[in-house]
This record gives structure tokens, sequence and C-alpha cells, in this order.
């Protein structure tokens, strides 16, 4: 049997979300294992106010604020959770490394949390109803939407076949899929808290990785001089772009609008035209270059990928042999030599080599 190789971080969050919610289910009160008996899969019941987020009484207990992420209430929850770390958690491991890996997993995990609990107690400061208090926030939603807010930033253009192949889907539509699911199972089903997580999820993952995340930029493979770049200011990582086309437009003039409000208060540090430049040079990339399967983080992309990838390294190169040429003629004068080519012994894309589907259309640029 061929064993299962996990990063570190991943396999713990496996480990302590099985451990712990195992525990809940052992320590809450005995009028929940009626219900949990009535619905096995769906039952939620209360939780554990050291282990869950119960807003009454866990202000007294800090690290529940953390480790309700890996406490579910239900079976089905635990599943679900547990294929999203999985997939997803050795998925992004991998592809930043354990260090961002667990910078992500405590900013999508705790912020989403801490605000679910003060909307509550707000709530209950406007309606007095004590029901309000006793509500069990906890479980993984949060860090689902965050995981999906970052394959649409790496691997958007990716097609996940569902239902052997009669479901087709782009990756980049499963945040707003997502969304929309818990948003019309909060309404309709009175799972609100699940969809409080669900959209707390979304915003802190994504005001993290577009303002925030340090990462290497792409073409320094290229050139060699280590640059990094902060944030991700690419078109096509903006809200708007999060959303179908229709809405694209009046949610990316909302959105303009919010983020010149902060930028006005100092809230928020503006995009420089540098920074726009490198954010979408770094999605030209993935997208040209590709990265692993999602489902199999070993895997690669078609051959096409890889052709294209050593292509745009081959362009790099020679854009920069001919900048160099371009400065020694200034120096020199017109009977100046052209200066050598620069060494080829890095990629500017890394070894991917996944090729989008070329049937269908860029998505087209909002204002």
């Amino acid at each position: 049997m061929a064993r299962i190789n996990l990063p570190p971080l991943t396999r713990s969050l496996l480990a302590s979300l099985v451990i712990f919610t195992l525990l809940n289910a052992l320590l809450r009160p005995e009028g929940s294992w009626v219900q949990k008996a009535e619905r096995p899969l769906t039952s939620v019941g209360n939780g554990v106010p050291y282990l869950s987020i119960v807003p009454g009484q866990s202000v007294v207990y800090p690290w529940v604020f953390l480790l309700a992420t890996v406490v579910e209430q239900n079976l089905l929850g635990l599943i679900i959770t547990g294929l999203a770390v999985f997939y997803g958690g050795r998925y992004l491991e991998r592809a930043w490394g354990s260090t961002e890996f667990t910078k992500f997993i405590l900013f999508v995990a705790m912020i989403p949390n801490v605000l679910s609990f003060l909307l509550y107690i707000f709530g209950y400061v406007l309606s007095k109803n004590a029901a309000t208090l006793s509500t069990t926030i906890s479980g993984g939603i949060a860090i689902q939407a965050g995981f999906l807010v970052s394959f649409k930033q790496l691997v958007p253009e990716h097609t996940v076949a569902i239902a052997k192949g009669l479901i087709r889907m782009r990756v980049k539509h499963f945040p707003a899929i997502f969304l929309l699911a818990n948003t019309i199972s909060g309404l309709v089903l009175g799972t609100e808290t699940a969809m409080f997580l669900a959209w707390f999820g979304f915003f802190t993952a994504w005001v993290y990785l577009r303002f925030y995340r340090v990462s290497p930029s792409m073409s320094s493979a290229a050139t060699g001089d280590g640059s990094i770049i902060k944030g991700d200011a690419s078109d096509t990582f903006a809200f708007s772009h999060f959303f179908p086309e229709p809405l694209q437009a009046p949610i990316g003039t909302i959105g303009d609008q919010v983020y010149n409000t902060l930028v006005a208060f100092k809230l928020c540090t503006p995009f420089s035209a540098e920074d726009i430049d490198a954010g979408n040079e770094q999605a030209s990339a993935r997208a040209e270059g590709g990265l692993p399967s999602i489902m199999n983080p070993n895997s690669r992309g078609g051959k096409g990928g890889a052709t294209r990838a050593e292509a745009e390294r081959r362009r790099a190169l020679a854009l920069k042999a001919l900048d160099q040429r371009l400065h020694a003629a200034a120096a020199r004068g017109p009977a100046s030599t052209p200066a050598p080519s620069a060494p080829t012994n890095s990629s500017m894309l890394g070894e991917t080599n996944y090729e989008p589907e070329r049937h269908d259309e860029p998505d087209k640029p909002t204002s």
C-alpha cells in the first residue's frame, strides 16, 4: 500500500481535527447526545465552551479563538473539513512552504472566529436575545473559504471534473459558488454561523494575500536579483474578479471607493504602477507555466506548458542581453561590441508545465 506523504503542518491539522472533534463529542452536554442520535450527520448541539466558541462563556478561554477551527460538531463537517485540509493543505504548504502556510492558517483561522464572536455579542446587545450568547461557533468553514481564495490566486484556470466529467468547472469560480451556497443555507436553513464564517474567511484570506503576503518574484530566477513582492496587485486578483462578469463593473466601482477611502485615512498603502505590473507579471507567469494539479500536487500539467516556460525564460534572457547591449552602445559609442548573453542556468517559471484550455477566452479586464 502506497504511503501518503503529507507536509508537517497539514498532518498536524488533520490530527488535531480528529482529536478535538472527538473530544468535543465526548464532553458535550448530555442533551446534545439526543439530537446527535436523531441527526448523526448534521447535528449541532451545544459546544463545549473551552473547545468551541460560545459567546456567553468562552471569553475566559482565549485559546478557543484558534482551537475552535479544528472542532467540528457533526460527522459531515468532519468529513468535509478533513478533505479540505488533506487536499488544500498539502497543496498550499508545498507551494508556499510551511512557514508561510502557518502564517496563512493563523490569519484565516483566528480572525473570522474573533469577528463572528464580536458579531454575536453585538447582536445580543441589540436584541437582548439570550439564545445569541449560547450559539456555538466552530468548524473549518473559514479555512475552506481561505483555501478557495488561494487557489483562485494560484491556479485560476485549472478545470476540476465532477461526476466523471459531467460537470466541469474552473477553479476561479469556486469562491463565489462557495459563498452563494453558504449564504443560501444560512438564510433558508438557519446555518447563519457557517455563513458568517464563510464570508469572514473569504475577506480575511483575500486581504492577506492581496496586501500583506510576501513572496519571491517569479522573474528573479531569470535575473538573479532575489526580488520579492508584497501582496498581489494583479488585475485578475481584484475583489470584483471573484464574482460573475455582469457584476464585476458595479462591484469594482464600490470596491474602488472603499479602497480610496482606506487610502485617504492611511489605513491602506496604495499600489504603485510597478506593483501592478509586477502582480500582472506574476499572474501571467502562473497562467503560462501552470502548476501541479490540486488533487495530485506531485503531478505536472501538459507538455505545452513546459515549452512555453522555456520560451519565456529565453525571452527574458534575450531582453536582458539586449538591455546590456543598449547600455554598452550608449557608453562606448557605435563601435562598441555587444555584451555576452546572460547565463541560462535558471528557469524563469520553475518546473511547472500546466497548460490552460485554449478554447476559453481570457477574462476581460474591468475598470
